[in-house]
């Protein structure tokens, strides 16, 4: 428990993972959870630590249906889950091929992976960002952050992924809350504060016209007083 908490930690953190969590399940997985007297839909929200979506797709589904009674029990697990929409309604593919199809071009629907399939398994630790759900004995297991993601992560830290636009769409946030400015006034203040202060200078000045012009008035009015006597 403490590990998947961890794990979901760097998931939310860096990839905006959010609930509910949408796990891709496929007939491998579902057949270990029967095998192991696992009940997903009770243990799984739980064990990620927030409401859970379980779903499949059509084409694990009609593999499932061809791999006869073998796979009856797994068959009847996978067809409670919600059907998400997969692009080969007319050509199926194996499970393994569908799921991974789902999580392409960054996996935008944050889908989670749940598989037994070993092969599945290494195809989906060379995308970034794709957690990976699987079945050690009785136990449900999220493993680890792949080296693929903790390096786009790395990456990403750098400043060497982020596109033009997504830079200028921060600079046109940081005006709107007035961001920019505030920085600005910051800078601004900081370079004053290493030069003398111009209005000091005035003020010098100013006392100096006036205690020059002090005496030159008592001046004239002595002239008046003697004048008048």
């Amino acid at each position: 428990q403490k590990h998947a908490k961890k794990n979901m930690g760097f998931y939310k953190h860096n990839f905006h993972v959010r609930e509910p969590f949408q796990v891709l399940l496929d007939g491998t997985f579902c057949q270990a959870a029967l095998r192991n007297k696992i009940q997903i839909r009770e243990q799984l929200p739980g064990y990620l630590g927030g409401a859970t979506q379980l779903c499949t797709t059509r084409c694990v589904l009609k593999e499932l249906e061809s791999l006869g009674k073998a796979l009856y029990g797994a068959k009847l697990i996978a067809q409670r889950f919600e059907v998400q929409n997969c692009s080969h309604h007319k050509d199926p593919v194996s499970g393994s091929v569908c799921l991974l199809s789902m999580i392409e071009e960054g996996n935008p629907h944050h889908f989670f992976i749940a598989t037994q399939d070993q092969d599945l398994a290494n195809k989906v630790k060379k995308k970034a960002g794709v957690p990976l759900l699987f079945i050690i004995q009785n136990t449900m297991v999220l493993d680890k952050p792949s080296p693929k993601s903790l390096a786009f992560v790395q990456k990403l830290q750098m400043n060497e992924l982020v596109p033009e636009h997504q830079k200028q769409s921060i600079v046109q946030l940081k005006e709107k809350e007035g961001l920019a400015k505030q920085e600005g006034e910051k800078r601004r203040k900081r370079k004053r504060a290493g030069g003398p202060n111009p209005l000091s200078c005035l003020k010098k000045k100013k006392k100096k016209t006036q205690e020059g012009q002090e005496p030159s008035a008592e001046k004239k009015k002595r002239r008046k007083r003697k004048r008048n006597r």
